[in-house]
């Protein structure tokens, strides 16, 4: 394996935690990464920090927008950016186990399957473990999506050899979504790895934990990204909201 990996990690006011993200890919037993940082118009001490570490490891990349433009245009902006032959996410205040990239490549190798993603551990912001271990489905299809995102942003991984580059609907809330189910419209599934390999941290103004908020998003999502009719935004909406509320019952 020489291959080489793209890592695209948006910030925002994440000097509290992202050292030790960046740490989590230092130790990677898989080596040959590029870490693409794109900062979103942060105001406190993320750009120092970020400098601070990457001055010693000419791997990382930091990038800072001249204002704040939301996940999307940052996470987009990576994407441009990368130039591996595989891509994958991790946000500012996540971590990977140390196997996290060598296995994915390992896995996309022997199933011959371009998209992966895999379980993970949830902890609180000082990564206590409070929260059971999200364990993904074994396989996941363009309609399972539109039931329940269960591929985090943390551990998706694609290989863009055979996927090409595709970009995320540039919209405030689920554009991770939109993303991978660009991807799924061209493969018939994706495929879930039940171990996990990251740790996902669960902070209290994290916009997933507020599903109410998340309704009318939800909603016109799909109806305005997805064009679907108002029978199956219905639909896949009941599914949502069922499926979020047991996500997060524990």
């Amino acid at each position: 394996m020489n291959a080489l990996v793209s890592i695209i990690t948006p910030s925002y006011n994440s000097a509290k935690y992202i050292a030790e993200t960046i740490k989590s890919v230092q130790n990677q037993t898989y080596q040959n990464w590029e870490m693409i940082i794109v900062d979103d118009g942060s105001s406190d001490e993320t750009e120092s920090v970020v400098l601070s570490i990457i001055q010693n490891d000419n791997r990382i990349q930091f990038h800072k927008l001249n204002q704040n433009s939301g996940p999307a245009v940052a996470r987009n902006t990576g994407i441009e950016k990368a130039s591996g032959d595989y891509m994958t996410f991790i946000d500012a205040d996540d971590i990977w186990f140390p196997t996290f990239i060598e296995n994915n490549i390992k896995t996309i190798q022997e199933t011959g399957i371009p998209f992966v993603f895999s379980s993970y551990k949830r902890a609180n912001e000082e990564l206590e473990f409070v929260y059971s271990d999200f364990i993904v489905p074994s396989k996941v299809t363009y309609t399972d999506i539109l039931k329940s995102n269960s591929i985090s942003c943390l551990t998706a991984f694609l290989d863009i050899k055979k996927l090409g580059k595709k970009y995320m609907p540039l919209i405030r809330k689920r554009q991770d979504m939109g993303l991978w189910l660009n991807y799924l419209k061209v493969i018939p599934f994706a495929h879930g790895i039940q171990e996990t390999q990251a740790i996902y941290r669960i902070r209290e103004n994290s916009l997933s934990r507020k599903k109410a908020d998340l309704i009318k998003y939800q909603w016109q999502f799909y109806r305005e990204v997805e064009k679907l009719n108002v029978f199956q935004s219905a639909y896949y909406m009941l599914h949502w909201m069922y499926r979020g509320f047991m996500k997060y019952r524990n």
